[in-house]
């Protein structure tokens, strides 16, 4: 079976990678969908966060990155997946993504596999993962070590207090 991972990914963290991996194990093939969302504003492009995670699931031959925009449920029918992996830290994120799993299966018979996190990553968000580094937190333990020094190049060019 193909699943998808979707998310912004800005940045990759080691929670979302776990998802990842734990997916790869269970599936033909993982393709990991990163959202491009001009109406946001990301601290890394979408080509970024391709590129940097084509490089943290570099040893998964079964894992493939590609960009979307609008709905995941076209994207999972323009590349014939018939499920999409959410991985579920609490229970209000169950909330939400239940919602979300009901909409998508109601519009496209799309199905939603929820995966729980690794405990160890329970608290961990790409958004908690930049405020904690934007102000000098050590996030080594959160993100790959391609990312963090991404991270920290990025924060240091971006931070006006740097100059």
């Amino acid at each position: 079976m193909r699943v998808v991972c979707p998310g912004s990914f800005d940045p990759v963290t080691n929670g979302h990678l776990d998802i990842i991996t734990r997916s790869a194990r269970m599936h033909q093939e993982v393709v990991v969908a990163v959202l491009r969302n001009p109406s946001k504003s990301a601290l890394f492009t979408a080509d970024e966060r391709v590129e940097m995670l084509r490089e943290v699931t570099a040893d998964q031959p079964n894992v493939r990155v590609a960009k979307f925009n609008g709905l995941i449920v076209d994207f999972c029918r323009a590349n014939e997946i018939s499920a999409i992996v959410k991985g579920l830290r609490a229970v209000s994120d169950f909330d939400y993504e239940m919602q979300m799993a009901q909409m998508n299966y109601s519009q496209a018979g799309v199905e939603t596999l929820f995966m729980t996190t690794n405990p160890l990553y329970a608290f961990l968000s790409s958004s908690l993962v930049k405020e904690f580094a934007r102000y000098g937190g050590d996030v080594a333990g959160l993100v790959p070590a391609s990312v963090l020094h991404r991270l920290a190049d990025r924060l240091a060019v971006s931070d006006p207090a740097a100059h």
